[in-house]
């Protein structure tokens, strides 16, 4: 049995095809802004105080590879309840992380967790 293409149904098939590949780069573009975002956050509220990230910041408390070991609602949870998130997880270290993150905007909370999730 022979199946006929129109020149239509040809152009329909390539547009689908088309649009089903830009989805996902759609979807990479607005992480890759968010996680940009959470980057300027985590300087801006002065993270790496305490935090080092690559060698750089507070040794005391590296968050390299965080994204592999906290899914996002646990590193949430750390920006948002960090007395709750550090008894859960039975940390000791001090000075504890401080409870003033959970009042930033919620879009900056989630730019931060973002970039956390992507520190594998």
């Amino acid at each position: 049995m022979q199946t006929r293409f129109t020149t239509g149904r040809m152009l329909l098939m390539a547009l689908t095809l088309a649009m089903g590949a830009a989805a996902p780069l759609a979807a990479a573009t607005q992480d890759d802004a968010k996680v940009k975002k959470g980057q300027e956050v985590y300087a801006a509220q002065k993270c790496q105080m305490c935090h080092s990230i690559a060698g750089k910041g507070g040794k005391q408390n590296p968050l390299d590879g965080v994204g592999a070991k906290l899914s996002a609602d646990d590193i949430r949870k750390w920006i948002t309840h960090p007395a709750e998130a550090a008894a859960t997880a039975k940390s000791t270290k001090k000075p504890p992380m401080p409870n003033k993150y959970g009042k930033l905007p919620a879009e900056d909370i989630d730019a931060l967790v973002a970039y956390m999730q992507s520190l594998k």
